[in-house]
């Protein structure tokens, strides 16, 4: 298996050579193929917005800067709770990183990650065939991890667009009972026509990882003498863990489609002499849009252990001997507004849209066996009454106002509020406002945001069945009030992001590892310092974050996190571009919440603190032509730190060091 990983690599990175020394050859030697050059315009990828599908830009991935960072589990923010493994449930401790609700299916957050959803999925026009091949490997036999992305983009004509794309992990991880394999695939196309644009994708996910439930005693890693009777040296393979034949599987697609028809008139250029019509250009008025959305996911947890499924969880309500069971949900969405757009005359300096969302949600549960029959020995008293099957039909209408062209001013403010059903009495008001001027030769910005949300709460944090986990709740709606602001000075290369979070009726995840709900305020406060160091080939990158929360119990956060990369850039030959440097994060101590596998979230726990030891990683990245690669020794650090106690999460020890190497190669044909 080592071999073949090997070969693929050497054979994509063949291929990226040949392709650019053909290139140089005909670049010196003047090709006859290549002597009539045609113009290609720039390539360039927007991202879409929720709920009326106005764009964003997007970039490419094609950087080969701090490529190595990808592969690197630890790393997906400064402060990561994860329960090891690449491709493995984590969640954010940066609290302005975090959604900011659970959704609808909260099973899939712990994955959010790894997944692909309309805010990233992202649209080409690539004028020539674009594709995008990449692999990644590192470890042993034993503990090999993978990752395999293709993305392939082509336009049918200058307006229309298609791609498509895949997304396969598949790591066995350090430690026994911890293997995912994550495979995502998807179709995404485009039309941009004067009258009539339209956006598409569908997405389908498979994600299954074994649940290990965490290492059965921490000093294997802390202290392996005293468990192994004075053998120091460890097989992390061998290591105990509280379940062993338990594993989460979650499954899903969604359908993505928005359209809009523009409204609007001619605009003419004549020749100034003959008074003949030059060309023409459309400018849109008015738009009227569609959105549909369609989405259905189920969650599977599957222990075929018998007694390690009653032992390590404190309730069994509906089987014994082990667990197998399911959880269904999908939604339809339609979104249909109207709007002004900006910029269709002087005085038109911006873009106005009203809009209503209808939205069916259906969610199927585990049925209830039990009651009202006699209760096997064993087995605990389901304390809830939950339906097997329930339909929500929710109502939304809102309005956008949006400021996206001019140097000087932009701004995008939505209000959103709830008419009918669940989401009756729901108001969501969300905006921002960016202001840029020059200085000293560059661009600075300065941004303002903020929101008001007054919502409710979803439909499975308060109806709940399943064999370990049950809950009937009626919780209140939730508020939520953020400001902040953001300065960005490109020629420093500083930006300071400072906010401040008011959450009341907060719902979080409690000891045992069930849904409750706050009662009172909490209050978090931020500031974000990216500060770029930059002299002459050498760099000195860093992101510190300061936070604190008022109620550390509810809402635990590290106080204090830091990345830090310390790196030298040069260039080989004139066409060998490298960035060889040493990085890290390092987050202070406190309570990180605990992993359920059952329910695949993460809940509060006051036992066990972790952090407080950095994690490093020495790497060169690498860049010729249409490829980039990578070689990293991550985690290398391991041994360095006192007491090798490197668990983000409880009971769940990251990944030990290990080599890793990468490639990837843009094919432009």
């Amino acid at each position: 298996m080592k071999k073949k990983r090997l070969v693929i690599l050497i054979v994509m990175l063949a291929a990226a050579m040949t392709n650019a020394a053909v290139a140089q050859f005909q670049q010196e030697h003047n090709a006859p193929v290549k002597s009539k050059k045609q113009r290609v315009e720039p390539s360039y990828a927007w991202s879409v917005s929720e709920p009326l599908g106005l764009h964003y830009p997007s970039t490419i991935d094609t950087i080969h800067l701090d490529y190595h960072r990808s592969m690197v589990p630890s790393m997906v923010s400064e402060a990561w709770v994860t329960t090891g493994n690449y491709g493995s449930p984590g969640q954010d401790q940066i609290f302005f990183n975090r959604p900011v609700a659970t959704s609808e299916f909260y099973f899939e957050d712990a994955i959010s990650a790894w997944m692909h959803n309309t805010g990233t999925m992202r649209f080409y026009n690539t004028r020539i065939p674009m594709t995008l091949l990449s692999h990644s490997t590192g470890g042993d036999k034993y503990s090999n991890l993978d990752r395999t992305q293709l993305e392939f983009s082509g336009n049918v004509d200058r307006k229309t667009q298609v791609g498509g794309g895949i997304d396969y992990i598949y790591s066995k991880g350090s430690y026994d009972a911890q293997a995912d394999k994550d495979f995502t695939w998807r179709l995404f196309g485009s039309h941009m026509g004067d009258r009539y644009e339209m956006q598409a994708f569908f997405n389908h996910y498979n994600y299954t990882t074994k649940e290990s439930g965490g290492i059965t005693d921490d000093r294997y890693i802390t202290d392996p003498a005293e468990v192994q009777g004075g053998v120091t040296r460890v097989d992390n393979k061998s290591i105990p863990t509280l379940l062993t034949g338990a594993q989460s599987h979650l499954e899903g697609s969604q359908l993505y489609l928005n359209q809009r028809y523009k409204v609007g008139f001619y605009r003419y250029r004549r020749d100034s002499v003959t008074d003949t019509i030059i060309d023409r250009t459309y400018v849109p008025v008015t738009s009227f849009i569609w959105t549909l959305d369609f989405k259905h996911s189920k969650h599977q947890f599957l222990n075929n252990v018998g007694y390690e499924d009653t032992t390590r969880f404190a309730n069994t309500y509906l089987t014994l001997g082990g667990t197998d069971e399911s959880t269904r949900y999908w939604r339809l969405r339609n979104t249909v507004g109207v709007s002004m757009l900006e910029g269709f005359n002087k005085y038109a300096k911006f873009g106005f849209a009203i809009y209503g969302t209808h939205e069916v949600r259906r969610y199927t549960q585990v049925s209830d066996t039990v009651s009202g029959t006699a209760l096997p020995d064993g087995l605990d008293v389901l304390p809830v009454d939950v339906p097997h099957s329930t339909t929500q039909n929710l109502l939304w209408l809102g309005g956008q106002l949006t400021k996206q062209q001019g140097s000087l001013l932009r701004y995008n403010a939505t209000a959103q509020f709830g008419v009918l059903g669940d989401a009756a009495g729901e108001v969501d008001i969300t905006g921002d406002v960016t202001t840029r001027f020059r200085m000293l030769g560059d661009t600075v910005s300065v941004k303002g945001y903020g929101y008001f949300k007054n919502l409710s709460v979803p439909y499975l944090l308060q109806h709940f069945i399943s064999n370990h986990f049950a809950w009937d709740n009626s919780f209140s709606k939730t508020k939520r009030v953020r400001v902040g602001g953001e300065l960005d000075i490109p020629f420093s290369w500083t930006n300071i992001n400072v906010g401040y979070e008011t959450l009341n009726d907060y719902i979080y995840w409690n000891a045992e590892g069930l849904p409750a709900q706050h009662g009172g305020a909490i209050h978090v406060l931020s500031a974000r310092l990216q500060q770029g160091l930059h002299f002459k080939a050498f760099n000195w990158d860093n992101i510190v974050t300061l936070q604190t929360s008022s109620n550390e119990q509810v809402l635990p956060l590290p106080k204090f996190a830091i990345y830090s990369n310390l790196y030298a850039t040069f260039t080989v030959a004139r066409v060998l571009h490298v960035q060889m440097g040493i990085d890290g994060n390092f987050y202070t101590k406190y309570y990180a919440p605990a992993y359920n596998p059952a329910t695949m979230t993460f809940h509060g726990q006051q036992e066990m603190e972790c952090g407080g030891f950095p994690i490093m990683n020495l790497y060169a990245n690498f860049k010729m032509k249409q490829a980039r690669f990578f070689i990293a020794w991550t985690h290398f650090n391991q041994k360095l730190h006192s007491g090798d106690a490197y668990f983000a999460t409880p009971h769940y020890p990251l990944n030990p060091a290990r080599l890793q190497v990468g490639v990837s190669v843009n094919f432009v044909n």
